[in-house]
């Protein structure tokens, strides 16, 4: 098993910039990605950023390319996401998520291991 704890939403004003932190703890061994969704109220989750365990090939969906980054401190079993000029269509709950195969990475079904969810509110 994987847990996963979340932290770092939060309400911001258009423009703003927030950052996710995302811990992952218990058996990481056969973790190959560590990705972000994004679910809207009445909307499915979707995919927002994924990076290899460890570190390296980032990618994004194109609604936060050039303003959205992740990253990973090895040392800490930690990802992170990085938000910046924030828009109100980024309000959501935003999920960190583990995943144990190479293949379909965008897919929130090819993720095994969920966190528990943090509230991203951007106004206006």
């Amino acid at each position: 098993q994987v847990q996963l704890v979340e932290s770092g939403g939060g309400l911001v004003e258009a423009g703003g910039s927030l950052r996710l932190s995302c811990a992952a703890s218990g058996r990481t061994l056969g973790v190959y990605y560590m990705g972000w969704f994004r679910q809207a109220p009445g909307k499915e989750r979707v995919f927002v950023a994924t990076i290899r365990w460890s570190g390296e090939n980032q990618y994004y969906a194109d609604s936060v390319k050039g303003r959205f980054t992740i990253s990973k401190d090895n040392a800490k079993n930690t990802v992170y996401l990085q938000m910046n000029s924030l828009k109100p269509e980024d309000t959501a709950v935003y999920y960190c998520a583990a995943s144990q195969t190479t293949g379909g990475i965008y897919y929130y079904q090819r993720y095994h291991y969920w966190g528990q969810g943090t509230q991203v509110t951007v106004s206006s």
